[in-house]
């Protein structure tokens, strides 16, 4: 017992100068000789990974805002008339990013002599539109002036935690603003392609309410580019939502969780220590006392002859 006893003892306080010796973060120099090794590139893979984390952040960014605020696009229809001589064949209508579609203006036709009817499309989807760019751009500002900050000026960034905590705050509210942009602007998008639609804009032509007219669409307009721009969206939501764990695990909060969940566990092993100690010093001196008590002590046994020695004296 008393030998099992100290190997446990020995072996708790292993794990407790092993715990007290590992670093929290950072590359790891102290390990158990017999289950792990050196953690020696960790602060190198960090910075490789935030690297990583913020290169995505702006190439996403970019995608998202190019294929949005680059967007120019427009259908064509066709009017003919009883009276060829009043046809148009070519009615162009033109739109392009902000999307105020109200101030897209076109003429066609009335097929009622030489005179021609001005129409608009109907719709403003610019406020959806141009809070989605403006998100990705100051995302893609914040994602290169981030990255530059945490590669040459790593001593300001870790400076009394502000860097780490500043970033994960901006990472919450920009995880925030990519889900409500992607969302509005997807509600935008589908205003866009309503209102835009060929047969919604014959609609609105009076000469195509008379059967005696021929009214069709030439071409539609193309909305893949802006399809993939809400795609890149909820990717940049999904992206930043994700960054929020490993830029959180840079903060102080993160180290002082694990300073919190590890005292217990060390005030644990240190009381598992005392107790085995003290299982070892009783061991030890039950075997002993038990030991004694199989026979007679010095003292009983020296009393043992006092009893026939004071009756010969008395003879």
């Amino acid at each position: 017992m008393a030998f099992l006893a100290q190997d446990l003892k020995s072996e708790s306080q292993i794990w407790v100068i092993l715990e007290s010796r590992t670093p929290r973060k950072g590359a790891a120099k102290w390990c158990m000789a017999w289950s792990c090794k050196p953690d020696k590139g960790d602060s190198g893979m960090k910075k490789q990974q935030t690297r990583v984390q913020k290169s995505c952040n702006q190439l996403f960014a970019i995608f998202a805002f190019a294929t949005c605020g680059g967007y120019s696009g427009g259908l064509r229809l066709s009017v003919d008339c009883v009276n060829k001589t009043e046809s148009n064949l070519s009615i162009d209508i033109a739109f392009a990013y902000p999307f105020r579609l109200h101030q897209v203006t076109f003429e066609v036709p009335t097929c009622e002599g030489k005179e021609r009817q001005k129409l608009a499309l109907v719709g403003d989807s610019s406020s959806s539109a141009e809070f989605f760019v403006t998100v990705a751009v100051f995302a893609f500002l914040y994602s290169l002036a981030a990255t530059v900050v945490y590669i040459f000026f790593q001593n300001k960034y870790r400076e009394n935690n502000r860097g780490p905590l500043i970033d994960f705050i901006v990472t919450v509210v920009f995880s925030f603003l990519w889900l409500v942009g992607s969302s509005a602007w997807a509600k935008g998008l589908s205003d866009v392609k309503v209102a835009t639609d060929p047969k919604e804009v014959l609609l609105l032509m009076s000469a195509c309410k008379q059967p005696s007219n021929k009214c069709m669409a030439v071409h539609s307009p193309v909305m893949s580019s802006l399809n993939t721009s809400v795609v890149f969206g909820f990717l940049n939501f999904i992206l930043w939502a994700g960054n929020i764990w490993f830029v959180f695990k840079e903060t102080g909060w993160h180290s002082s969780g694990q300073r919190y969940l590890s005292d217990p566990m060390e005030k644990h092993s240190s009381s598992y220590n005392q107790g085995g100690y003290n299982q070892d010093s009783y061991g030890s001196s039950g075997g002993y006392s038990q030991q004694a008590s199989l026979g007679p002590t010095s003292d009983e046994f020296g009393q043992q002859p006092s009893g026939p020695t004071s009756f010969n004296n008395q003879i």
